[in-house]
């Protein structure tokens, strides 16, 4: 039997940030081939892994999506446990240690790209998945805060939609010694930083209705006394709890900018950063989650803040994102000091080769 704690630990040892997982991927596809998958897709669209257990497209399959990228701090969110889980949920698989109907389908996606919300619609683009009948997908995540091995479960939305959104703001520059001859945006950004914080939901908002901005970034001119600014970037993160509630949170930052910026004379262009949408779940999968799981429970009620990519499949398939406790006193995800519990490995595979266990 493989030490999947080593091999845990030699991920970490390798991390590799988004686009730029190959030393994940080729670990993972040499471990798949002594798993018996009857199909294993490499390369997906970048450094992605598709193994497929099942000879049948049009039989019922359950997907199971891991994430495999690191930050640029390192494996500081867990998703070289994460690989280390579904690699021995395939070894099991390919074991059977899991009866597998004969009229069934398993899935595993070894996903890159989680951190900057791109890898999941990679794969979907990739139109693997598509190509079988896919009854339901589940995507989990550790979480630090709650108990070692807890299914953490949230029946609505599990984590919010958010983007990063830039605002070029561009006036004319001029002599410092004559500004009103210019058009300096400086008195815009201003305003518009007050006025986005008033996009801000009060604290009893509705889940519903929660909205959030928050300041990242103000570039200004640069540090030339002679001459007076004639463009700005201003950056905001937008997140909120509902797709819905986002569209309209980003369509009134739009009008506000657009307005300032005529109200100054300025030209305003927008870009879009690491845009994700909220991980809206299936409460029916939430609910099979919950009855075979087999592992105790804890019940959510309010998303978690932070976003996941995990959100591109649920627009395609029916399926859940649930949690996995990695532990009360475990530091935050991407705290410094965070490390994926080893413990944690084999309880987690655990609880998803139960969720493979049941006919859809």
């Amino acid at each position: 039997m493989t030490d999947y704690t080593s091999i845990r630990q030699e991920l970490h040892s390798h991390p590799g940030i988004s686009g730029d997982e190959h030393y994940a991927h080729d670990l993972i596809v040499r471990q798949l081939a002594t798993c018996h998958p009857d199909q294993v897709f490499t390369h997906v669209r970048g450094f992605g892994v598709v193994a497929v257990w099942g000879n049948e497209q049009s039989h019922p399959t359950v997907a199971i999506r891991g994430d495999i990228d690191a930050l640029p701090i390192g494996h500081r969110c867990g998703h070289d446990g994460h690989t280390a889980v579904l690699l021995q949920l395939a070894e099991w698989i390919g074991d059977r240690k899991i009866s597998l109907p004969d009229r069934k389908n398993v899935i595993l996606v070894f996903q890159p790209e989680e951190e900057t919300g791109t890898g999941s619609q990679k794969i979907l683009d990739a139109g693997i998945l598509q190509q079988y009948n896919i009854k339901a997908v589940f995507g989990f995540h550790n979480l630090p805060g709650f108990p070692l091995g807890t299914a953490v479960l949230n029946y609505n939305t599990f984590a919010a939609a958010s983007t990063g959104v830039i605002y070029r703001l561009t006036g004319r520059n001029t002599h410092a010694s004559t500004p009103e001859k210019g058009i300096n945006p400086g008195l815009a950004v201003a305003e518009i930083i007050q006025a986005f914080n008033r996009l801000n939901s009060p604290d009893n908002a509705p889940t519903d209705r929660f909205r959030q901005s928050t300041l990242i970034c103000v570039n200004l001119g640069e540090e030339a006394f002679g001459t007076s600014a004639g463009d700005a970037d201003i950056m905001f993160t937008l997140r909120a709890y509902t797709n819905s509630t986002m569209q309209q949170l980003l369509s009134e930052a739009n009008t506000i900018v657009s307005q300032i910026a005529a109200s100054h004379h300025l030209q305003v262009s927008q870009t879009l950063r690491d845009p994700f949408l909220a991980t809206e779940n299936n409460s029916s999968m939430v609910e099979f989650i919950e009855e075979h799981c087999n592992c105790p429970v804890r019940h959510v009620l309010t998303p978690f803040r932070w976003s996941e990519d995990f959100a591109n499949y649920l627009q395609v398939f029916p399926g859940a994102m649930f949690g996995i406790g990695s532990g009360e006193k475990q530091p935050e995800l991407h705290h410094p000091d965070y490390d994926f519990p080893d413990a944690l490995i084999q309880p987690a595979a655990q609880v998803l080769l139960n969720l493979l266990s049941f006919e859809y």
